[in-house]
């Protein structure tokens, strides 16, 4: 047990800790400890934007005590979120480690996650013996652990009337923990997307959103459409969330893959399990067109049935 990585989760509760600390509890390199021992810190508290909003709080809060509690601290794995690169209309697809931090400058949220990444980088440099793991994750869901961000940013993408949508990326809470807990194992340095391979095309996430056909309106009257359904339907929007639901935030996976993370669920399981998607969405075309047909016989049939009894019961009536 001595020569396991003692590892502080400071957000435990959450969707995310939770799965965390039972991957450490089955690690055979690291195990969860409380601060005063850590050698390693999981900050997940700046992913928790639910948490912070009802706070009213910064992404940045408690940080810097964070690191001061640790005495022997000497890696940190930071949850910051692939929305600090911002959604733009030019960005390479897909967006790897490399790429700047663009976020949209209306998106609180979005930049002080990157303050938030650029306080443990200064923690970095002011030792060498130091190491940072700052992961990225695009849109994080599961069934017991979606965001009110992740549930906002799915309803929205995909639904545009009359535009073209982009295509998407959803990542399942179990393959982000897994990244999280290989950062401390390995202690990682350096910026990691974390996502699952490729992306789902905008129509297929209209698709699995059950949404209807889309129907071509103008521009200015797609504008006003959009801006009501968000407003009504949604509930409040945070300034800026919106730019990510018109424009590419794709991310490469490779380099954290290149280290031994494999995703388990892929961007359509993910996308089902954290939203209320309908259970035929996951049918193929071709099967959904064979249920509508059989569907449209069976109608055909039932009218030919009832035609048959009406037709019947007047003849009955003529011969009384």
């Amino acid at each position: 047990m001595t020569s396991t990585i003692p590892v502080w989760v400071n957000d435990g509760t959450s969707g995310l800790g939770s799965r965390v600390l039972r991957l450490l509890l089955a690690s055979d390199q690291a195990r969860a400890v409380d601060a005063t021992e850590c050698e390693v810190l999981v900050w997940l508290s700046a992913h928790d934007a639910d948490a912070r909003a009802s706070r009213r709080e910064s992404a940045l809060e408690g940080l810097s005590a964070a690191l001061l509690e640790c005495p022997q601290l000497r890696h940190v794995v930071l949850v910051s979120s692939a929305m600090v690169y911002g959604a733009w209309a030019n960005n390479p697809v897909p967006l790897t480690e490399d790429a700047a931090m663009r976020p949209d400058v209306e998106f609180a949220y979005a930049r002080q996650l990157g303050a938030v990444e650029q306080m443990v980088d200064e923690w970095r440099l002011a030792d060498a013996q130091r190491t940072v793991t700052v992961l990225r994750p695009v849109i994080s869901m599961a069934a017991d652990g979606t965001s009110g961000i992740a549930s906002a940013l799915a309803a929205g993408m995909g639904q545009r009337m009359g535009e073209d949508d982009p295509p998407a990326q959803f990542l399942h809470l179990d393959d982000l923990a897994t990244a999280v807990v290989l950062a401390a194992e390995q202690r990682l340095d350096g910026v990691f997307n974390v996502a699952p391979d490729g992306w789902v095309a905008g129509e297929r996430v209209r698709a699995l959103a059950g949404a209807v056909p889309r129907v071509k309106l103008p521009e200015r009257v797609s504008e006003v459409v959009t801006n009501l359904r968000w407003r009504f339907q949604r509930g409040p929007i945070p300034p800026g969330l919106r730019s990510y639901t018109k424009s590419p935030w794709l991310v490469a996976n490779d380099r954290l893959k290149a280290v031994g993370w494999q995703p388990s669920v892929t961007n359509e399981q993910a996308y089902v399990e954290g939203t209320e998607a309908k259970w035929w969405t996951l049918i193929s075309p071709k099967r959904r067109q064979e249920i509508s047909l059989g569907g449209l016989v069976a109608g055909v049939v039932a009218g030919l049935v009832v035609t048959a009894k009406i037709v019947r019961r007047v003849q009955r009536r003529r011969k009384g």
